[in-house]
């Protein structure tokens, strides 16, 4: 499945040793000639000081030759250099490894308070201050693109990961404006999150919003994950909804970020075909419903016994028929309101910061030159 690998694209955004891992992935995956994949991982030491590293490659790479006499001299010069380093930053390591400035840093809140007390007693200096600068709006762009990349390796291997993905990503405007101008192939992530996401009803809420962005960015970026979503909540397409499935989970296997998620999402995925089928019909075959599901149908029907068990549908099973007869699961109006007001807060929140920034950028202003001039009225 080189078709759907991202790897070339993520690298870009990636620091070189972040690329690694990836690259040992798809060599356990072979998905392409390991030969070339060693001959990348030697390009990209080539840059760096990870002389090494570059040398276990080199011996793999060219079994019968003895390693270079370029990397041995540059192990050498690497090694004076980190000599120097450290003795350049022992006094910064040796402040922020005294227990008393950590303490200090973590209670107080003025700067100019912290800088004073760093100044007094390890003499913190204003030169360690000035390397940071103001960017500028494209800058922040491309940062803010890289940080959505190096945000993959924390958000799929935190227990709450896919919650935060999607409170940044999706509902941040700055990076959701990010994802659609560089990186759209953030959205199969994106997506994958909101499929495999434990909380059903913020699953339901944020489906909504995601489809929308995956219509907007169809024409820039498409896969078997983001067009599963489409064909199922778009098009409402059953047979090809189940063809993309197959396909995700070939997608999901080589995907180093996503492979961990291939059981949570096939599980979930499932639900999403049989909650959509369910809304259009109010009695089913199991074994049609099976072939939907790419299930048997003695799989299928214990799949909804257990649905029905775990209080997550509201169905009854005729077993001499072999249907699912569903439920009456009409929504209160409470409900409804409380589904509908659920986003005011945050969109509250966002019109309340995009007034500060107004009233801000209009008191820094200067005043016009007509409103200045002497009117000539007493």
């Amino acid at each position: 499945m080189a078709e759907y690998d991202l790897t070339t694209k993520i690298a870009h955004f990636l620091d070189r040793h972040l690329v690694f891992p990836l690259l040992e992935f798809l060599s356990v995956k072979e998905i392409y000639n390991e030969k070339e994949l060693l001959q990348g991982k030697l390009d990209l030491l080539s840059d760096t000081n990870m002389v090494d590293f570059a040398m276990d490659v080199y011996k793999n790479l060219y079994p019968d030759k003895e390693i270079l006499h370029s990397l041995r001299d540059k192990r050498s010069s690497v090694v004076a250099q980190l000599k120097q380093l450290q003795l350049e930053t022992e006094p910064i390591v040796k402040m922020f490894e005294d227990p008393e400035t950590t303490r200090q840093m973590q209670s107080t809140r003025d700067g100019r308070m912290l800088f004073d007390y760093l100044s007094e007693k390890h003499s913190f200096r204003q030169e360690y201050l000035d390397t940071l600068s103001v960017s500028s709006p494209l800058q922040s762009l491309q940062q803010r693109t890289w940080l959505i990349h190096w945000s993959l390796f924390v958000f799929f291997n935190h227990p709450k990961g896919r919650d935060n993905i999607l409170d940044l990503f999706l509902y941040q405007p700055q990076y959701l404006n990010a994802i659609q101008t560089m990186c759209p192939h953030i959205l199969r992530y994106l997506t994958t999150a909101v499929i495999t996401n434990k909380d059903v009803r913020k699953r339901r809420q944020v489906l909504k919003d995601l489809v929308k962005v995956i219509q907007q960015e169809s024409y820039t970026y498409k896969d078997p994950i983001t067009e599963f979503v489409e064909c199922l909540y778009v098009n409402f397409d059953f047979d090809s909804a189940q063809k993309k499935l197959r396909e995700c989970e070939a997608v999901l296997v080589n995907d180093f970020f996503l492979v961990a998620c291939l059981e949570d999402f096939i599980e979930n995925a499932r639900l999403f075909i049989f909650e959509t089928f369910c809304r259009i019909h109010q009695c089913i075959s199991i074994s049609m419903l099976a072939d939907k599901l790419n299930m048997s149908p003695e799989e299928a029907e214990r799949w909804i016994v257990n649905l029905i068990r775990n209080a997550r549908l509201d169905a009854k099973i005729d077993s001499k028929l072999g249907h699912v007869v569903m439920g009456n699961n009409a929504v209160s109006p409470y409900q409804q309101v409380i589904e509908k007001t659920k986003s005011l807060s945050f969109r509250s929140q966002m019109l309340a910061m995009n007034m500060e920034k107004r009233v801000a950028h209009s008191s820094r202003t200067e005043t016009p030159n007509w409103a200045a001039q002497d009117s000539g009225f007493c």
